[in-house]
């Protein structure tokens, strides 16, 4: 799933290609993408209005409308959007053509992707938690959204209304980095802890945005690139495998039916971080 470094990347390749331009056409392939109203009033709106300007709120893409609406696209699991592909495959779903000439592909192999276009985006991503990479996120406000909820500390993290854009890799990778059991209470955390865990939170987003994202499934870049965050997972999709730090072989659970890593001795269950 293209999680907050993958959609950070995604806009941050389209904002020099879309910005400035206008919708000429817009070709709605899948109408269950569009909700809150029909495929044709999604094109009818688009068509000839110029994006101003391309925002990222936690995993959903925002680009805000020359007649102050806003078209929110979230990928979801497979979702890609491809700068003029050589053709339109089977999995495309929408296609937006440029007033520069270029074309935009929503490709979804799984078709599990939305599109809305609404008057105001906070009526889509209202219920979202804070940025984890915005000023407001502080070690304070962290240990106080995850006091509120005790349940697995992976399965707070994945929870959107408490913090915006983490998703199951990076939640992994965090919780490695910080020395804490994915099963522990997410209420039970020390304040040195969760500050542990906001640094690192904070260091594992901005190295996978530095690196373009994670290719681990379907995610490619605008321009069809790979990014290469994988290759610096510590546990991450490293189930069976060994450990970098000690040896110890990852193990691999389910938290809330969720695929999740870890390293048993690393972030031994019941006890505090060991950095």
């Amino acid at each position: 799933m293209p999680e907050l470094p993958e959609v950070e990347t995604i806009k941050n390749e389209l904002l020099p290609w879309v910005v400035g331009q206008s919708f000429t056409q817009v070709n709605i392939l899948d109408t269950e993408l569009v909700c809150g109203g029909s495929d044709e009033e999604v094109r009818h709106g688009l068509i000839g209005q110029k994006v101003e300007s391309l925002e990222r709120r936690g995993k959903y893409l925002i680009f805000h409308l020359s007649n102050g609406r806003s078209l929110v696209i979230h990928l979801r699991m497979t979702g890609v959007l491809l700068l003029n592909p050589k053709e339109v495959e089977r999995y495309a779903r929408a296609v937006f053509h440029f007033s520069n000439g270029h074309r935009l592909v929503f490709s979804d192999r799984r078709r599990l992707g939305l599109m809305w276009l609404v008057d105001d985006a906070d009526t889509v991503v209202c219920k979202l938690g804070p940025e984890p990479l915005g000023e407001s996120f502080t070690p304070g406000i962290l240990g106080q959204r995850l006091s509120r909820h005790h349940i697995p500390v992976k399965a707070a993290l994945l929870d959107q209304r408490i913090v915006a854009g983490i998703g199951n890799m990076y939640a992994d990778e965090a919780l490695f980095a910080a020395r804490i059991h994915p099963l522990r209470k997410a209420d039970a955390l020390s304040p040195a802890e969760v500050q542990t865990l906001h640094n690192c939170i904070c260091r594992v987003l901005g190295a996978g945005i530095g690196s373009k994202g994670a290719s681990v499934d379907t995610y490619v870049r605008p321009e069809g690139e790979l990014g290469t965050a994988h290759f610096d997972f510590k546990v991450a999709h490293k189930g069976g495998e060994p450990c970098p730090v000690c040896g110890s072989t990852i193990e691999r659970v389910l938290v809330q039916n969720r695929g999740t890593c870890f390293c048993p001795r690393c972030q031994p269950l019941g006890s505090g971080p060991l950095i």
